[in-house]
């Protein structure tokens, strides 16, 4: 548009359009004089009454188009005029237009207050959805909102998170690119830049996004922009190329066929309203004989810059000869190939047809009766075009509340030819009549930049592994992140994953951190080495003590076996056997019977065993005593004596066993504590109060018989088993000292292996400091093993 420049001091010139006529507005303008003129034609539809019409060049400026809308507000006139018997000449019933939605925003407020309705076939701001402001607006394209919505599903599809976004800085850019950026934010994309650009501003501006395009980082570009901005971007653009980049598009530009000429944005993809068939209109544009041409000033400019020639005589130009063949043109006006937005114009003509129709017209007898003389006004078409819904060419027209279209696109997609041309070829489609998740659909194969049939990547960080979770990088967008592995014991199994969560309590993570495994469940066992040695020592030692009491009974009568009191020594055996085996309970999983057993036999089985001694140790003193002149105190210590000592002993432990297997017995349980990465199978105490009673008790007893030892210790040598007492007393207790702390500190299994090394180790202390010195002399120095040599060794 030719810029005014105001002095104030006489009257501004008439605005007027400069530049190059736009070939493909020229054709949705000839689209909407087929439609009328069809409509004219037409028997079914308004028979009887012609419609007029008046075409106003708005050049997308807003002065331009708010001076028509006042003019056409004011009434039209007569010299415009068309029909051939208006009724109501100069009346406006309706408007079409205007493409861009900054003037078509401009203009529906002016209508509005004169309830004219506008129906727009290309300004698609969601701002006019807004019947508070624009009551009188309708449109048959659909809102940028179901578009803005579209394209942040289609970026989120193919996996990018990182772009830049480039708009108009105009209604249409600037409401689009905000309802996409919100759309955007909720699917988790983040954007490097966002800049707007203006066709009208300097060079300098336009210069400024190309540089941050060129410098950033995001290989995926958004645009929402009209065809005549971005072409200048894009020129700007050629100048200096830099890295190709991946361009998503809104319909205002990447469906336009004069944008194919920018090779390198080969492999954009966008959305474009369907593509229709409207019969005889490629015909109609074709069909302009001369004397049309030349009655309109319009196709007059057409012509003479298609064909590069003058109608009229001119010095310096050459003159149309009428050899000019508008068929073999290649032009926007020219390519009906893929109706687009010339089909939005042809729906809206039909769409105000209807409703006059249906304020004007009714049925009788099957007869369509129009009468073409009432009077209508322009607030009845109004109320008429919120209800219309018909179908024209296949083609469903209707009206929401808001004004707006039941949404659907077309994804079409920038691809090379073998001539290395551009085509606009359709890859999918996207309804937003369908249920969520459902809208979206692609059925052929994507080029991308380069010609490439691989999904180019734009993002500002990889993914996350599993076995990974994301730390946002400070002052950056939620898009760029580090990956940090999961901390021990959790995990993440899923790609980019904001936290890592613990494994349940029986489980483990393994090496990738990726997924819980069960912990492997622990306890000392028969097959591995430590318990097969345990094992294999108890049995031994029980064999041991087995032997030892064969050799003493096959040497019964023997002095050395009758002079250590046989009756105690084959009951201390017995009792050793039992404390020898009852550490294999120890070994293998913990049971509830195993539990119970394992403890109780041992504090019985050890107790009967230190009765034993401690009774041994009562009668060498009371031998001793016996032997002192006077003394009467073995009656009082005889066999019977020893039994109920021996017996009375062992039966305060197994009252204490059976108390606290009452109150609260032993159970096998799973140690989930002492290792993060293993499950311990031990047994539980149930009461330490229980299992100290009797290890105290075992204790008290063993203290005891050692006192009573150390006291015999010095009795003359046929009575030196008080030595061998004292000694193995003191092996007992020095070993079951060590135990304690031992005990407390040894981690799983290994709590129950110095359990059982306390057993074995005080057992075998006990028989071989006891039975191993008889022993050697039964077997090894039977010459020592009478009474005689014992009484010579006691004069000695």
């Amino acid at each position: 548009m030719h810029t005014v420049k105001h002095n104030f001091t006489a009257m501004p010139e008439p605005l007027r359009c400069t530049g190059s006529i736009d070939s493909r507005e020229l054709r949705f303008s000839r689209a909407m004089i087929f439609a009328i003129e069809e409509i004219n034609n037409s028997t079914e539809l308004l028979p009887g009454i012609k419609l007029g019409y008046q075409i106003h060049d708005s050049c997308a400026s807003v002065p331009v188009a708010v001076h028509a809308a006042f003019q056409l507000s004011n009434g039209l006139d007569p010299v415009y005029d068309t029909s051939d018997n208006c009724s109501q000449s100069g009346v406006v019933m309706a408007i079409i237009g205007e493409s861009g939605s900054t003037p078509s925003i401009s203009m529906s407020r002016i209508f509005g207050s004169f309830n004219i309705p506008q129906v727009s076939h290309f300004a698609t701001c969601a701002c006019l959805s807004d019947k508070k402001q624009y009551p009188s607006f309708f449109r048959t394209i659909p809102s940028d909102q179901f578009q803005a919505d579209a394209l942040a599903k289609l970026v989120k599809h193919f996996g990018w998170t990182w772009i830049g976004a480039i708009r108009s800085d105009s209604d249409y850019g600037n409401n689009g690119m905000a309802s996409f950026l919100e759309a955007a934010q909720k699917e988790g994309i983040c954007v490097e830049y966002s800049e707007s650009f203006y066709r009208t501003h300097p060079r300098s501006r336009i210069q400024r996004v190309a540089d941050v395009i060129r410098r950033s980082t995001a290989m995926v570009i958004v645009a929402f922009a009209a065809s005549g901005d971005l072409r200048i971007l894009l020129e700007e653009l050629s100048l200096e190329p830099s890295l190709p980049r991946q361009w998503i598009g809104s319909e205002a530009w990447v469906t336009d066929p004069d944008m194919l000429r920018f090779s390198f944005c080969a492999g954009a993809i966008g959305f474009g309203i369907q593509q229709s068939v409207i019969p005889g209109l490629r015909d109609f544009l074709l069909d302009l004989s001369p004397s049309e041409v030349a009655a309109s000033p319009v196709l007059t400019e057409f012509w003479e810059d298609s064909f590069n020639c003058r109608l009229e005589k001119t010095t310096d130009e050459r003159l149309c000869d009428g050899t000019e063949d508008i068929q073999s043109l290649q032009s926007p006006y020219t390519d009906t190939a893929q109706l687009r937005i010339t089909n939005m114009v042809y729906k809206a003509v039909y769409a105000i047809a209807h409703a006059i129709h249906n304020a004007v017209c009714q049925e009788r007898n099957s007869t369509i009766h129009c009468d073409k003389f009432t009077r209508i006004e322009s607030k009845q078409v109004l109320a008429q075009l919120k209800k219309v819904n018909f179908s024209q060419n296949g083609y469903d027209v209707s009206f929401d509340a808001n004004g707006d279209p039941v949404a659907t696109y077309e994804l079409v997609n920038w691809q090379k030819t073998e001539s290395g041309s551009i085509k606009l070829v359709t890859v999918g489609l996207y309804d937003a009549s369908l249920p969520v998740g459902q809208e979206f659909r692609i059925n052929r194969n994507l080029t991308w930049i380069e010609d490439s049939t691989q999904v180019p990547i734009s993002v500002c960080s990889d993914s996350c592994p599993p076995g990974t979770r994301k730390v946002l990088q400070r002052g950056k967008p939620i898009c760029c992140y580090d990956c940090v592995p999961c901390p021990e014991g959790e995990i993440s199994n899923a790609t980019d994953s904001p936290d890592c969560f613990p494994c349940p309590k029986e489980l483990w993570p393994n090496a990738d951190r990726d997924t819980c495994f069960p912990k492997p469940v622990e306890f000392l066992s028969f097959d591995e080495v430590l318990g097969i040695i345990l094992a294999a020592f108890s049995v031994g030692g029980a064999c041991l003590a087995i032997i030892t009491a064969a050799v003493f009974f096959r040497h019964r009568s023997s002095p050395i076996v009758r002079a250590n009191n046989s009756e105690l020594s084959f009951l201390l055996l017995f009792s050793l056997t039992l404390c020898f085996l009852c550490s294999l309970t120890f070994i293998g999983a913990p049971s509830e019977w195993s539990c119970m057993l394992r403890h109780t036999a041992f504090g019985i089985t050890f107790v009967l065993c230190i009765s034993c001694v401690l009774g041994k140790t009562i009668v060498v003193l009371m031998a001793f005593k016996a032997t002192l002149p006077g003394s009467n105190v073995m009656k009082w210590f005889g066999p019977l004596q020893q039994r109920m000592t021996v017996v009375s002993f062992t039966c305060i432990q197994v009252l204490i066993c059976i108390i606290w297997l009452v109150v609260s017995p032993p159970f096998p349980m799973k140690n989930l504590t002492t290792y993060k990465e293993r499950i311990i199978l031990e047994c539980a105490l149930g009461s330490a109060i229980g299992f100290w009673a009797v290890l105290g008790y075992i204790g008290l007893l063993a203290v005891f018989c050692f006192l009573l030892a150390v006291l015999a210790r010095k009795l003359p040598d046929h009575f030196n088993e008080a030595k061998l007492i004292t000694f193995s007393m003191l092996i007992f207790c020095a070993v079951w000292i060590t135990f304690i702390p031992a005990y407390v500190s040894s981690p799983g299994k290994f709590t129950v292996a110095v359990e059982i090394f306390a057993i074995l180790a005080s057992s075998f202390g006990l028989t071989f400091c006891l039975f191993a010195p008889k022993c050697f002399i039964i077997l090894f120095q039977p010459e020592k093993n009478t009474k005689k040599h014992l009484m010579n060794k006691n004069q000695s």
